[in-house]
């Protein structure tokens, strides 16, 4: 071996560009991160399939990322061929490192390349359920044929979204979590009323939000709202808030790097999340944080969580908006729900690290 460290290999779709680029997969790099802090001694390789759009092998945090990329996205031949481009890459790696494990991010391309190869090279390898995966469009799991010890879900809802979806129930969950690190000094001022964060796409339902917006209006006229995020849907969202006469309330940040939407976050009393469908958002566990109160459609988690209101639809969602911004401003309480750091720690105790040993890193 030329590298006598460990390592551990993350397979994702894509990956950050640089150390600038937060917004790409953010729950993904604070992994990582976490990984870095409770187990220092541990080499973690990034291999991005393709995002960044070019390739190269670069340091991100004193990790090591091999990006894949190409200018345009692979398409059917070529797919299979960026998969075989994938494999000779972790071949190359075994060669060079001593990998001990790999975590495929998504149920998708990462983890049918991931699971053959470690069983190829007798590398154990787990899979984390980030999102729409566990859903039943995604057509991947019946080639991947994951097995339940394997599969790691990042919240309960996905646990039994999967196996609604595909009659395998993941035997882990290990949830997202927040890194209370990158939290800047708050400011003190609260002078956002209503925030939202994400991306503008139909997912994510942003008509909803500026309807509840309109809404509230007429009870709060001078109502302040915010929204970062860019997306398809960014001009249609636009026009609404211009139809409904909302210019006066609503700023559009479009996209804001992750510091820039902390501290959005710090300065507001709402979090509003229409999405309709969601693994686990990190902005609502970050909003917590941030001593917002949020609202959402969907529930990660069956057990409650302090200052998360889950609501059934849109006439809900506005009486429960009204409701709280009724109530005085008092002093903002963090809820912390999950640290990354336990979330790393669980990840690597399935690897064979102890508690002990972890626990000597973090002192």
């Amino acid at each position: 071996m030329n590298n006598s460290r460990k390592t551990l290999v993350i397979l994702t779709p894509g990956f950050a560009e640089n150390e600038a680029d937060t917004t790409c997969l953010p729950a993904i790099q604070m992994m990582i991160k976490s990984i870095n802090q409770v187990a220092p001694a541990l080499n973690v390789t990034v291999l991005a399939f393709h995002y960044p759009f070019f390739t190269a092998t670069y340091q991100w945090h004193n990790n090591t990322v091999i990006c894949l990329g190409e200018k345009t996205p692979p398409r059917k031949l070529r797919l299979l061929w960026s998969w075989g481009n994938v494999w000779r890459r972790l071949k190359m790696l075994t060669k060079t490192n001593e990998v001990t494990g790999m975590i495929s991010c998504f149920c998708t391309e990462a983890a049918l390349v991931g699971k053959y190869f470690c069983s190829f090279y007798n590398i154990k390898h787990f899979t984390w359920i980030l999102g729409q995966d566990a859903s039943a469009s995604n057509k991947l799991v019946r080639f991947i044929r994951p097995d339940a010890e394997s599969l790691v879900a990042m919240s309960d809802f996905q646990v039994r979204e999967f196996y609604r979806s595909h009659h395998i129930r993941p035997r882990h969950v290990i949830p997202n979590g927040i890194n209370t690190r990158s939290f800047p000094e708050a400011a003190g001022i609260i002078d956002i009323d209503i925030i939202g964060v994400g991306n503008l796409i139909p997912l994510k339902q942003y008509h909803i939000f500026i309807e509840v917006i309109s809404a509230v209006k007429q009870y709060y006229p001078g109502i302040r709202v915010a929204h970062c995020g860019k997306g398809i849907e960014a001009e249609n969202i636009k026009s609404l808030v211009e139809k409904l006469g909302l210019q006066n309330n609503v700023h559009l940040y479009g996209e804001v790097s992750h510091q820039a939407a902390l501290e959005l976050m710090q300065r507001s009393r709402i979090l509003l999340h229409t999405s309709a469908y969601e693994g686990f958002g990190g902005v609502m566990i970050e909003a917590l944080y941030a001593g917002a109160q949020v609202i959402s459609f969907c529930r990660p988690m069956d057990a409650d969580i302090p200052n998360w209101h889950i609501v059934p639809d849109k006439e809900a969602m506005i009486r429960k908006t009204l409701e709280l911004l009724q109530q005085p401003l008092e002093e903002r309480v963090p809820v912390l729900p999950y640290d990354m750091q336990d979330s790393a720690r669980a990840f690597l105790q399935l690897f064979g690290y102890s508690e002990a040993t972890l626990s000597d890193n973090l002192a």
